[in-house]
């Protein structure tokens, strides 16, 4: 067995022991990814120190679309958080819903949560403002999450949710959504 397809049974075998206490996991995984969040943020902006780079746009511009953004985001991301809490599960993949989630900002995206994520973090990158957390950073975050999410998650989630995760699949895209039918 490869080193995917341990961590894609080891997702599985995790999400499937339904918990009667999932703080522990939300904790732990959420700590983690905030702490790898702020860590990027902080990347981005020794970069920019760095390699003295250039503030653009100018600065009523980008406080602009900086709160803009990050207001979208925040909003994206803590209406993901709460649909899940609904759902009798966490945004964890070690602690999730019992149940494929389709309501919510689950209609548009399959990862809502990561789409607020990304507008957040270009919105802080154009707040600070940050060159490389907007054209660097943010950008290799997405290409890492989109790795991540299709030869990992996705096929955990197929295993476990079966048919009807493959047909939402389909019809809902991985990121920035459409209304859904």
């Amino acid at each position: 067995m490869n080193l995917r397809e341990r961590i894609i049974t080891f997702i599985n075998q995790s999400a499937m022991r339904r918990k009667t206490d999932q703080r522990k996991p939300f904790l732990l995984g959420g700590g983690l990814f905030m702490t790898g969040l702020a860590g990027i943020v902080i990347l981005a902006f020794l970069t920019d120190r760095i390699l003295s780079l250039p503030r653009v746009p100018s600065h009523p511009m980008n406080l602009l679309m900086g709160v803009i953004l990050l207001v979208i985001g925040s909003w994206l991301w803590i209406w993901s958080v709460a649909t899940f809490a609904v759902m009798k599960g966490t945004p964890v993949p070690l602690a999730p819903p019992p149940v494929l989630v389709v309501r919510g900002p689950y209609r548009f995206s399959r990862n809502p949560m990561l789409t607020g994520v990304f507008f957040t973090l270009f919105g802080i990158g154009f707040l600070l403002p940050s060159l490389s957390l907007v054209f660097i950073y943010t950008p290799a975050f997405i290409l890492l999450n989109y790795f991540w999410l299709k030869y990992i998650e996705e096929p955990e989630l197929e295993r476990r949710l079966g048919a009807a995760y493959v047909d939402y699949k389909k019809h809902t895209p991985m990121f920035f959504g459409r209304r859904g039918e």
